[in-house]
């Protein structure tokens, strides 16, 4: 287990230095459950907190090797006693020494609406999974119905976390979520609600042929592979 420090923007790493450090944990056994079972895997999770959903991944057979890179020391130094390696930097400024095809899988969990430009993000790391490798992400969704309610009513609340987190930078619905993934160079396999539809939630999908999925759909859940 190694931990690499490479220089975090102190800039960015300040807006969450605020942040209670339960915001960093917490295991996606969701997106586990999606990875192959292979115990001779490599993932890659950028956004990797203090490193519960690698250690799950570890845990249960689905890595041999699972590498996080994190913004903030913190739960870095936590993540690193529970992974293979972990970097600590600004994911968009620091220089990968990865090769190339490196990993089986790339997961990405409520991260990309945090940085400046995560479609140059999803390119540069194009090259480090390996063609057919799964990848994972999820992001809130905008066009939630609760969040047009607060435009119509003229407000962007700030908070703490969720859709209006202070520290977003990118909003998405699932359409622009599937659609950057894809012209990053990834085939998206699955566009869903990261926790199922209640009963009333299924019905206003099936009774509108789920066109109106994105309105019921608070956080989004893509399924992805390598081209």
């Amino acid at each position: 287990m190694t931990i690499d420090v490479l220089s975090p923007s102190d800039r960015l790493a300040s807006a969450y230095q605020s942040k209670d450090q339960r915001y960093f944990a917490g295991a996606r056994d969701d997106m586990i459950a999606e990875l192959p079972f292979d115990p001779t895997a490599s993932i890659l999770e950028i956004g990797c907190g203090s490193g519960e959903t690698g250690a799950l991944a570890l845990e249960r057979g689905r890595a041999q090797r699972y590498v996080g890179i994190e913004l903030m020391a913190e739960p870095a130094v936590v993540a690193a006693g529970r992974l293979s390696r972990v970097i600590v930097g600004d994911v968009e400024e620091i220089d990968m020494d990865f090769q190339p095809a490196e990993f089986d899988g790339l997961i990405l969990s409520e991260v990309l609406e945090h940085l400046r430009d995560p479609e140059a993000l999803l390119a540069s790391l194009h090259r480090f999974v390996r063609p057919q490798g799964v990848v994972l992400a999820s992001s809130p969704n905008v066009a939630h119905w609760k969040v047009l309610r607060e435009l119509i009513a003229g407000r962007f609340p700030q908070a703490d976390r969720g859709v209006f987190d202070r520290t977003h930078l990118r909003w998405f619905t699932p359409e622009s979520f599937a659609a950057m993934f894809e012209r990053a160079g990834y085939s998206v396999v699955s566009i869903r609600p990261v926790r199922r539809f209640s009963a009333r939630q299924r019905l206003i999908s099936r009774l509108s042929g789920g066109r109106l999925d994105h309105l019921v759909m608070s956080q989004i859940s893509l399924a992805a592979i390598r081209r």
